[in-house]
């Protein structure tokens, strides 16, 4: 059992919603963006996503994309983000996503990374821009490696797909909430709810439900038929705002604990 499935076998067992917490790798600095990640964790978040950087971030919005230019600006690579999640599981047992674009990877190297990341104590990886159809190549790797491969569905994806998507993935199945780019709005899109229902009766995999959720009670709303949420921009945007100020982690421990506290 990875770690992943254990943290949502706790979660139901404990009958609690998940949360899963987005951090940009080396935002705003190698050593700032390592207390962030503990405080996320301190603060009860039950799945870390460690974003690596890259410099065409395409899904994501200006909040994220930002972030991805402040690491990329301080020389944090695809080995600096390894050594930022070797550095957190020293001291903690969060699971841990390594969330990320296709080309930076590639260029790592598929199979020197997943053997990188297993050393380095990550649980899995979600490769935004990798289709399914293209994955065929890196998914075994990852899975040789003892790697999660978290599958994406967004509102566009028929349920045939959805079906293939959660059949190849594990770990969770990231359902995106609308088309667009990551960014904090104030509202889930219409017709959320029901396309969370239909989708998490279909698959087998637990459904985390992204993008634009940020507050509490859209976390809430969001994790009505699914069993997680995931915070993205709406956490990142508290490390822009604190960077490397002493008050930081705890501005971000406090956002996480008041999501999470939703969230029971």
């Amino acid at each position: 059992m990875s770690g992943i499935d254990a943290a949502f076998r706790r979660l139901r067992s404990s009958g609690e919603k998940g949360l899963v917490v987005y951090l940009t790798a080396g935002d705003p600095s190698p050593a700032a963006s390592l207390a962030y990640l503990r405080a996320a964790a301190d603060a009860g978040a039950d799945i870390l996503e460690v974003g690596v950087p890259f410099s065409d971030p395409t899904a994501d919005g200006p909040t994220i994309e930002a972030a991805s230019g402040r690491a990329l600006a301080g020389g944090m690579t695809v080995a600096g983000a390894l050594d930022l999640v070797a550095g957190f599981r020293r001291t903690h047992a969060t699971p841990v996503v390594l969330f990320g674009y296709y080309n930076p990877f590639f260029r790592y190297g598929i199979p020197r990374l997943c053997r990188h990341a297993r050393a380095a104590g990550a649980d899995g990886f979600l490769v935004v821009d990798l289709p399914y159809e293209e994955s065929r190549e890196a998914v075994p790797t990852m899975r040789e490696a003892g790697l999660d491969w978290i599958p994406l569905a967004a509102p566009t994806s028929g349920m045939e797909r959805v079906l293939e998507v959660d059949k190849a993935g594990s770990g969770f199945l990231y359902l995106i909430s609308l088309t667009g780019v990551t960014g904090v709005r104030r509202s889930l899109p219409p017709g959320v709810a029901a396309w969370t229902r239909v989708v998490s009766r279909a698959v087998r995999l637990p459904v985390a439900v992204g993008f634009g959720i940020s507050s509490p009670r859209m976390a809430r709303e969001a994790t009505r038929h699914a069993a997680a949420a995931v915070v993205g921009s709406a956490c990142v945007k508290v490390v822009e705002t604190h960077g490397r100020g002493r008050r930081g982690p705890a501005e971000l421990q406090r956002f996480v604990r008041s999501l999470k506290s939703a969230l029971r």
